[in-house]
């Protein structure tokens, strides 16, 4: 990690992050960084009793991983109801469910991040009665976590070679890396997921990668130490179809080599392209597994919710209000050029496009977040200056980041405070102090109105499931009484019946007649939501459709053909 001392982590390798990190010096067992937190519940240290291992004399040798019985338990919570798995080497399984389901703490287990209360794990002939992160590691389990678990203040090659230094050092740091060995084994790892294996982009600092590159990274990281089996978590949540298509061809190579991959993901359409078995899990309990090639998407989503859930189009009505949100000729850099486009009131308008494409960067722009440079932005038919999120919420735009954990929630915060967040100055009584009533009011109204599901708004907004932490930060922005509203991948990260709520409460908002832009790359999710549909590529509107008159085939090909 450095030259100047020795870090020695006695944790779970790979989930360390260091989002409090903000120097590169290391000082005893310590980083410049305020923590080096565990997203894990426990802390597993080298100085507790290891859990009981044992050979298992007629263990199957087709199996890589057996989960029997397991149970967990949080307070108030049974987390996990006797789940029983078998995985075979060689073989792609893919994990569904709502989140809440147990998925989250099924993966922990696997990877030693917690003990089950009860049950046992078999890893590749030795019975465990739960495992440490090192034996995971050492047994040749890896995981790609779904908020990456990277560490921002260091470079890309050091990231990837993290973990198999941990395994190798007994879950230290040594006080220099190989450098030469780190450099082969990232240019491996970086090439395998299509990536740069140059020193220049090894040398790159994670905090000044894209989201989307970060995730490749993390992906990279996973199977850098010859994994036996490995554990991608969303590993697509933040790729557009382009690097998509790359990892289905890295998931083949792996399988081809005798890897195990459990792959969680609520994109059904990733996981038929993909193919392997199917795991469904509700409540805590295994619903049913087998080829996904046997299941529909319909069955597949009843299984998980236990109801129905269409998959026509939510969009029933044409908009007919006149256009309140105008862009001519918008400009940043060399990010995008001579964007022009207008949205009208209660019009849902989509944006697309690949990773290079600009759409992030305009939906910045049009935020306030990176202002643009040339062009004219007007509201209602007069020019604004949108230099900053103030400027944004002054003139009623709401913004719904990308990537809501990093950018747009206060984890550790009650979900009170972050609904309140946007509005905070009109809160205050006439002694300058928040006035408490108006807060709960707010707040209650807000988890009532979008159905989250939580017993008390005190709670912190990490307690909840991905789809609920969203409609926080969505309520958020409507407490500004909003009259564009941006919504940037908004169901990134969220299971099937959370997207149909979230994808109602759209249409609410646009019978309301609030303008809503949804830039987004999930194709099926534009398709289901919009009136039109914009597509950018090289940082330039390319072309226009009616979604009402497209298909999703039509859609990608055109996403994927190289003019502009």
């Amino acid at each position: 990690m450095g030259r100047r001392g020795q870090v020695e982590l006695q944790a779970i390798p790979v989930l360390i992050t260091a989002s409090a990190c903000e120097g590169r010096k290391v000082t005893g067992a310590r980083a410049d960084c305020a923590t080096l937190r565990l997203l894990s519940e426990p802390v597993v240290t080298t100085d507790l009793k290891k859990p009981a291992m044992t050979p298992v004399a007629d263990a199957d040798a087709k199996l890589f991983l057996e989960v029997v019985g397991v149970h967990k338990r949080f307070t108030g919570v049974h987390a996990l109801r006797g789940v029983s798995l078998q995985f075979e080497r060689g073989q792609i399984y893919h994990l569904l469910g709502e989140n809440g389901c147990g998925k989250s703490t099924l993966i922990k287990i696997i990877a030693g991040a917690q003990p089950p209360d009860e049950g046992h794990l078999v890893v590749d002939g030795t019975r465990y009665d739960g495992l440490t992160a090192l034996q995971a590691l050492s047994a040749g389990i890896e995981t790609v976590y779904q908020d990456l678990s990277l560490l921002p203040n260091m470079n890309v090659a050091e990231n990837i070679g993290l973990t198999p230094e941990l395994a190798e050092h007994n879950g230290r740091l040594t006080r220099t890396f190989d450098r030469k060995a780190l450099a082969r084994t990232a240019a491996r790892a970086l090439h395998e997921v299509g990536l740069p294996s140059d020193a220049d982009f090894q040398a790159t600092l994670i905090e000044q990668l894209p989201l989307a590159t970060r995730q490749l990274v993390a992906i990279a990281r996973g199977i850098a130490s010859e994994a036996k089996f490995v554990i991608m978590d969303e590993p697509t949540a933040s790729l557009t179809q382009k690097e998509v298509d790359n990892l289905i061809r890295v998931l083949n190579g792996l399988r081809a080599r005798g890897v195990t991959v459990l792959f969680v993901s609520h994109k059904l359409d990733e996981c038929y392209a993909i193919g392997g078995q199917v795991i469904i899990m509700r409540d805590g309990q295994k619903m049913s597994q087998g080829p996904i090639e046997h299941y529909t998407k319909a069955r597949i989503s009843e299984l998980m919710t236990g109801r129905q859930l269409s998959s026509e189009r939510y969009r029933d009505t044409e908009p007919t209000g006149e256009a309140i949100f105008e862009v001519q000729h918008l400009g940043r850099g060399e990010q995008f050029q001579d964007v022009s486009f207008s949205l009208r009131g209660g019009e849902i308008l989509g944006i697309t496009g690949l990773l290079d494409s600009g759409r992030n960067e305009l939906a910045r722009a049009l935020a306030g977040v990176a202002h643009a440079s040339t062009g004219e932005i007007r509201l209602r038919g007069k020019p604004i200056r949108l230099r900053t999120p103030s400027d944004a919420i002054r003139h009623r735009i709401g913004y719904v980041p990308e990537d809501r954990l990093n950018e747009g929630l206060f984890l550790d915060k009650p979900i009170r405070d972050n609904v309140i967040t946007a509005v905070i100055d009109r809160l205050r009584g006439r002694a300058g102090q928040i006035d408490r009533a108006k807060v709960r009011a707010l707040a209650d109204k807000t988890v009532r109105d979008l159905q989250i599901a939580t017993p008390d708004i005190d709670k912190p907004v990490q307690s909840l499931s991905g789809g609920n932490q969203q409609r926080v930060l969505i309520g958020r922005w409507l407490t500004i009484d909003p009259a564009i509203l941006i919504l940037h991948g908004p169901t990134v990260g969220v299971d099937v019946g959370s997207k149909d709520t979230i994808y109602k409460i759209m249409q609410h908002l646009s019978q309301q007649g609030i303008g809503i832009l949804l830039i987004s790359d999930d194709l099926p999710e534009l398709l289901q939501n919009c009136d039109r549909i914009l597509m950018m590529k090289k940082g330039r509107l390319a072309e226009q459709f009616d979604a009402r008159q497209l298909t999703e085939p039509v859609l990608y090909h055109a996403l994927l053909s190289e003019a502009a």
